[in-house]
């Protein structure tokens, strides 16, 4: 089994990391799903999609909960049947939860070039010139979209823009932390937003400012 990290946030706040190195009958294995899981995976073309999707069920297995304590409002968000916050995030060979008392929300990226031409639609792009080159500009706007993301999976409101709802304060790229806003119509909530770069992807995790 790849339990890659596990960070905990607070007495009551953990995040878990999975490297998805196995198969997915490997990872299958042993995993009980709800009816409804099973046909999500059963629908998924994607073998890395239906990898992650198994892994994160390994990761919940990790701190005591299975599939069956999980479930999903009307807007795809999902939430443990014990009360807790629960977010979740899969992109290429990694996997992540994060699990809180508070509200919170998490997103892995792989650090792509691709990031810069898309970069219009979450944030103005002229704000990260000054940066030294691409490379750097791809880590900060990696960061800025992974943060974008978990915000919006939190406060997973319908109608939320990345570029004109969602705000991010600047940053340093030897920084760790940020804060952050979403508001929309008469909602409005402050984050404090966490990130770490490992092997080429940017873990951003996000929670709710008290």
């Amino acid at each position: 089994m790849a339990l890659y990290k596990t960070i905990t946030l607070s007495e009551n706040s953990k995040l878990l990391i999975w490297k998805i190195e196995e198969t997915f009958e490997a990872l299958a294995d042993g995993i009980d799903l709800t009816t409804h899981c099973q046909n999500r995976v059963n629908g998924m073309k994607s073998d890395l999609h239906r990898r992650g999707f198994m892994s994160v069920r390994h990761l919940l297995a990790e701190v005591g909960y299975t599939d069956f304590d999980l479930f999903y409002d009307t807007e795809g968000k999902p939430h443990l049947k014990d009360g807790k916050h629960i977010s979740i995030t899969h992109s290429y060979t990694f996997a992540a939860i994060i699990i809180s008392d508070i509200e919170v929300g998490i997103d892995i990226e792989m650090q792509r070039n691709k990031i810069i031409r898309i970069a219009n639609k979450f944030t103005p792009l002229e704000e990260y010139r000054t940066l030294a080159n691409d490379d750097a500009i791809i880590r900060k706007l990696t960061i800025v979209w992974g943060a974008k993301e978990a915000l919006y999976k939190s406060f997973a409101h319908p109608g939320v823009s990345f570029l004109e709802n969602i705000y991010v304060e600047d940053f340093r790229l030897d920084a760790t932390s940020t804060t952050a806003k979403v508001e929309i119509e008469n909602r409005k909530e402050v984050y404090k937003v966490d990130f770490e770069e490992f092997e080429g992807f940017t873990l951003v995790y996000a929670q709710i400012a008290s």
